[in-house]
């Protein structure tokens, strides 16, 4: 009798406790072993050089132990599986930071001649500055996040890649990603995915070749740990693997451990995190203190908003909440973009992009939300400044003002997701 089944439907949350453990109740353990080593013994170096070398011609994982931890790790590969999974993608490639991640990335389309990246802001600052100051020989042309048809305008010959973030950090406007794939052609479509995870878009369902993480957020989720992954086919994957070896920008097998134990909780914790950001958003939006709110159509565990009164008092005057730059943890961060995670970039490109001085991002974690309330009440309290039109707070669920794909009206915030 044939015992051949076919493959059960099972949910995101499903996947995410089981994805990087199918064979662990075949090798009679139940957590999932840490692999430390960072060489791998072998008394057959003929068989070795010719492992080597169909690395080196191919990229693809190697059958069998590593040889060196800079060409793999079997508890990194899990969470690369993983997230593979997640994201309905061939292959995930795990790196040091999310930084080292979009380096390979473009290592890979450099090496090609393909040194030009049609890009839209806001971006992550890092990532803005290493495009724009061109640390790696790429040249960017920088599209209207309102126009994505502007960017089969902007592609050229030598284009190797687009690049977006949506939801954009830090101003959380959103892009249409079908839209912008359409206008890419054959140009690779990036779309760095941290604020929204797999659990709120899966980009490449809806064309984009790359999907960008910094792990160290939501997918490690407790602010310890700091890594990035490039999900992506299996083609791209090899060059990436091949970037990560010679480049040796490699994530450490405890660092895999812990995101692969951060994506088991990952639907629980985005599920929570963003009904309290959407909360959080409905009253900042009635606040005469606040003059913005800024919450995607998406939903989501962030939330950035621009105040009246002075925006250093705010971080000066939480207590519960801590004013530190990064996101995506079990507890709410708070910081000022223009003076930290935008930094970096100039002034007015900042300004053009919508990151204003006066502009706040908030990562909101898992903790009671009239507590989270209460501490920012005070902060905006110590911060001073109301609405000059009016001193008074509305009443009602008041809609909170959003950037919206091509330039739609803004939206009400969702309610939070039910899946």
């Amino acid at each position: 009798m044939s015992t051949d089944t076919a493959p059960v439907p099972r949910a995101l949350a499903t996947h995410a406790v089981h994805a990087g453990r199918e064979d662990l109740a075949a090798l009679g353990v139940h957590a999932v072993p840490l692999d430390l080593s960072t060489t791998y013994p072998s008394y057959d170096s003929r068989a070795e050089a010719a492992r080597i070398d169909e690395f080196a011609a191919t990229g693809a994982r190697l059958d069998g132990p590593p040889v060196y931890a800079r060409l793999d790790n079997p508890t990194t590969a899990r969470f690369e599986d993983a997230l593979a999974q997640l994201e309905g993608t061939d292959s995930a490639v795990a790196f040091a930071s999310g930084m080292a991640a979009l380096t390979a990335v473009l290592l890979v389309r450099s090496s090609m001649g393909l040194r030009h990246v049609v890009a839209v802001r806001p971006l992550y600052g890092c990532s803005d500055h290493l495009l724009g100051a061109g640390l790696l020989g790429t040249e960017v042309t920088w599209v209207d996040r309102s126009d994505p048809a502007g960017i089969a305008a902007a592609t050229r010959p030598d284009t190797g890649l687009v690049m977006v973030e949506t939801p954009a950090n830090p101003t959380l406007a959103e892009i249409d990603i079908a839209a912008v794939a359409d206008a890419c052609g054959s140009v690779p479509l990036l779309v760095d995915s941290t604020f929204a995870t797999p659990v709120l878009q899966r980009p490449a369902e809806h064309g984009a070749r790359l999907v960008l993480h910094s792990a160290t957020k939501y997918l490690g989720g407790h602010g310890d740990v700091l890594a990035g992954v490039v999900a992506c086919d299996e083609e791209f994957a090899r060059a990436l693997r091949q970037v990560r070896f010679a480049t040796g920008g490699v994530l450490h097998p405890l660092a895999g451990y812990l995101l692969l134990r951060g994506l088991s909780t990952l639907p629980v914790r985005m599920r929570a995190a963003s009904a309290n950001a959407a909360e959080l958003a409905r009253r900042l939006a009635a606040d005469p203190r606040v003059a913005r709110v800024h919450y995607p159509r998406l939903g989501g565990a962030m939330v950035a908003f621009e105040v009246y009164g002075d925006p250093h008092a705010v971080i000066g005057g939480v207590r519960l909440i801590t004013p530190a730059v990064s996101l995506g943890s079990v507890d709410t961060l708070i910081q000022h973009p223009a003076s930290i995670s935008h930094r970096i970039v100039a002034e007015g490109d900042r300004r053009s992009a919508g990151v204003s001085d006066r502009l706040l991002r908030m990562s909101v974690g898992l903790e009671d939300v009239e507590d989270l309330w209460r501490d920012l009440c005070e902060a905006l309290a110590a911060a001073g400044g109301a609405n000059p039109g009016t001193g008074l707070v509305s009443s009602g669920r008041p809609a909170v003002r959003t950037e919206s794909p091509r330039g739609a009206e803004p939206a009400a915030v969702p309610e939070p997701a039910a899946r």
